[in-house]
């Protein structure tokens, strides 16, 4: 007779698409979570998982099982969220995923004052180079900088930010032709993974001289840089990581200033769920609010209208 704990090893795999990545998780080594496996097709007499080199990929019958999984997963979540209804404060683990820049400069705030008001919450923050994908599990939540097309999802626009060109203070950019011969920091082409990332064209840049797909080194990079102002690099930059960068001040602000987005994601599946809901609700206001003061004291210290 199939178990829920068979189930649970079951969706951990579906999800990370390798024992090995799921038995972390579900705390056993692989080859137990390999017979584990076993065990369960053999149960149920078929075949899950296609088994190669790369990893255990779905089949068909593996594809539908693990939607199903996930439903009664998310039906136990909620009973026992009913169970602890009568508990003020949020508790559990939480997972939100993000691209860098918001996991190094917005969430760790945010998420602070939320863990600061549900001392039983554990708050798991998944910074990663691509988007997250929410179907397999990989958090509870994401932010986004471009809004899902697809999927089983709910999505809420949390705000827009701004971004300009920053270069060291010393520099004397008073033109985009000050730009000619400057090193340029910014993402490596071939790994943008969202189009709303791409900021070459509305520079105008042929290319980058130093690169990362990371927000963070590139910030990084270009504080490094400002201690030789005889080679000084210029990027564009996040107004709201400003303020963790000295160093740099804002350039060309009417020849170069973009607007982009950030969006809440979460499975449709979850949106009965109070709790997260209550999480969801207190991130979003967090964000705003952290985005908004940020953003503000650039404007304090630097000079310059805010877009609107």
């Amino acid at each position: 007779m199939t178990r829920w704990d068979d189930m649970r090893v079951f969706l951990a795999v579906a999800r990370a698409e390798s024992l090995s990545r799921a038995a972390p998780i579900l705390r056993m080594d692989a080859a137990t979570v390999g017979r584990r496996i076993a065990r369960l097709e053999g149960e149920l007499g078929a075949v899950l998982f296609v088994k190669s080199p790369q990893g255990y990929a779905l089949t068909d019958l593996g594809a539908r099982m693990r939607d199903h999984a996930a439903e009664a997963e998310a039906s136990m979540l909620l009973a026992i969220e009913e169970a602890h209804g009568d508990q003020a404060g949020l508790t559990g683990q939480i997972r939100i995923g993000a691209p860098d820049g918001a996991a190094n400069y917005l969430l760790p705030q945010v998420c602070a004052a939320i863990g600061a008001d549900n001392p039983g919450l554990e708050i798991q923050i998944l910074a990663l180079p691509r988007v997250v994908n929410l179907s397999k599990r990989e958090a509870d939540m994401a932010i986004t900088v471009s809004r899902p097309q697809a999927g089983r999802l709910t999505v809420q626009k949390v705000s827009d930010y701004r971004l300009h060109l920053a270069a060291p203070k010393a520099a004397q950019i008073d033109s985009l032709a000050d730009l000619k011969g400057q090193r340029i920091v910014g993402y490596i082409p071939d790994m943008i993974f969202d189009k709303e990332l791409d900021y070459l064209g509305d520079l105008g840049a042929d290319g980058v001289q130093i690169a990362s797909n990371s927000v963070a080194v590139q910030v990084m990079a270009l504080r490094a840089a400002a201690a030789n102002i005889e080679k000084p690099c210029v990027g564009i930059v996040h107004d709201f990581a400003l303020p963790f960068a000295p160093e740099l001040k804002r350039v060309l602000m009417d020849e170069v200033s973009l607007t982009r987005s950030f969006y809440l994601v979460r499975h449709a599946s979850d949106r009965t769920s109070d709790r997260l809901n209550r999480f969801a609700a207190a991130l979003h206001s967090g964000l705003r609010a952290e985005i908004s003061c940020l953003e503000r004291k650039v404007v304090d210290s630097q000079g310059g209208g805010r877009d609107t």
